[in-house]
């Protein structure tokens, strides 16, 4: 059978994405964690870049799509649990290591529920579970803002290993995130929302560290809002009928 070949231009995305994962392991172990946490932050971006190229330029594959999911193991997997572990968990000893492996653990069970429910999903507005990229975002923005206040690692370490039980545990979490899939790129909109997204840059701009771990810390806080907000409603009772007058 003559092969087909692979479409290059998503997959030089994911590949940026896994070199990106890759360059965090290497940073981490070389303890330069902001240049790791910077890292899995381009990864992030090159990873919601890669889906869409494919999908605009019709050049999705069922080899991108594993190449994909793989890259987003090295990247969003093992490079964030590896991360938090060199930067403050190797302090807290087997716990620390079971902390990170818990992260990495997660992040591969929240892929492959992902992949094998692919067409069984009925409401692509919301994920189920927190998506791994966002819960490395959450790990690497953590990081990042400590070294940004030369905050001690040993200081942190019972923090730091919360963050990664949090994220690992949550990945693999029936909680709803929404997804932002609906989101039409290519229909037109309103002037104001422009100027949204000029401040937005703007404010990631004036300090990288401190708002980007407050957005990604607000979204995995999002999902169980969300569904502590769905039980109170389930458990709110049904006003009681009036007699109706005679």
């Amino acid at each position: 059978m003559r092969d087909r070949g692979i479409y290059l231009l998503p997959n030089l995305f994911t590949t940026g994405a896994l070199f990106a994962g890759f360059y965090a392991i290497v940073q981490a172990m070389n303890e330069r964690f902001e240049y790791a946490a910077v890292a899995i932050f381009i990864a992030m971006v090159l990873d919601g870049l890669d889906g869409r190229v494919a999908r605009l330029t019709h050049t999705q594959s069922a080899f991108g799509a594993e190449f994909d999911s793989l890259a987003d193991m090295v990247s969003f997997g093992v490079a964030p649990a590896l991360v938090i572990y060199e930067f403050a968990l190797q302090d807290l000893g087997k716990f620390g290591w079971i902390a990170a492996f818990v992260y990495c653990a997660g992040a591969a069970l929240r892929l492959a529920r992902f992949n094998t429910q692919l067409d069984v999903i009925t409401d692509k507005r919301f994920f189920q579970g927190l998506p791994s990229p966002s819960a490395a975002a959450l790990i690497a923005g953590f990081v990042w803002v400590m070294v940004e206040y030369r905050v001690d690692a040993y200081d942190v370490r019972w923090l730091a290993a919360g963050i990664a039980l949090f994220g690992g545990l949550t990945m693999v979490s029936n909680f709803r995130y929404y997804s932002g899939k609906e989101i039409n790129l290519r229909k037109s909109v309103p002037f104001f929302v422009i100027l949204l997204v000029m401040l937005a840059f703007i404010l990631v701009s004036t300090s990288p560290p401190e708002v980007l771990f407050g957005v990604f810390a607000l979204y995995g806080i999002s999902g169980y809002a969300d569904g502590l907000w769905r039980l109170r409603r389930r458990r709110k009772p049904a006003a009681p009928l009036q007699d109706e007058e005679k």
